[in-house]
């Protein structure tokens, strides 16, 4: 028992060790990746970075939330916008794209107001 588990750590220790090579490696191209740049220190590369995000409009900590889509307001009209879509025999991606909502609103709607098929099992 206490010598499988002798092996069992030493196995370990050879994992631990290999990462920190390759770990050591990618740190290295990382450290390098500035001067391909023409800048002489990482700290001159991040500020360039960041300077040209905020240029971009971008921060990083408001990268995601601008990504991120913002919320619909499904009102009535769109509502009758989406039926008035569906009985021409649209497809819900070209009703979505028509109104600016989502795929997935457009199904919801259409399930409201009654227009899909029931599954057939």
């Amino acid at each position: 028992m206490a010598k499988n588990k002798f092996f069992e750590l030493e196995s370990l220790r050879k994992q631990v060790t290999a990462l920190e090579k390759k770990l050591g490696k990618q740190q290295k191209k990382l450290l390098a990746l500035p001067g391909k740049f023409g800048f002489r220190t990482v700290g001159d590369f991040v500020a360039a970075v960041k300077s040209a995000a905020s240029a971009a409009g971008t921060t990083f900590e408001n990268a995601r939330s601008k990504s991120a889509g913002t919320r619909a307001k499904i009102t009535p009209e769109i509502k009758a916008q989406v039926k008035t879509l569906a009985l021409e025999g649209k497809t819900a991606l070209e009703i979505a794209t028509t109104t600016g909502i989502s795929v997935p609103s457009v199904a919801n709607i259409k399930k409201e107001l009654g227009l899909v098929k029931k599954r057939k099992i």
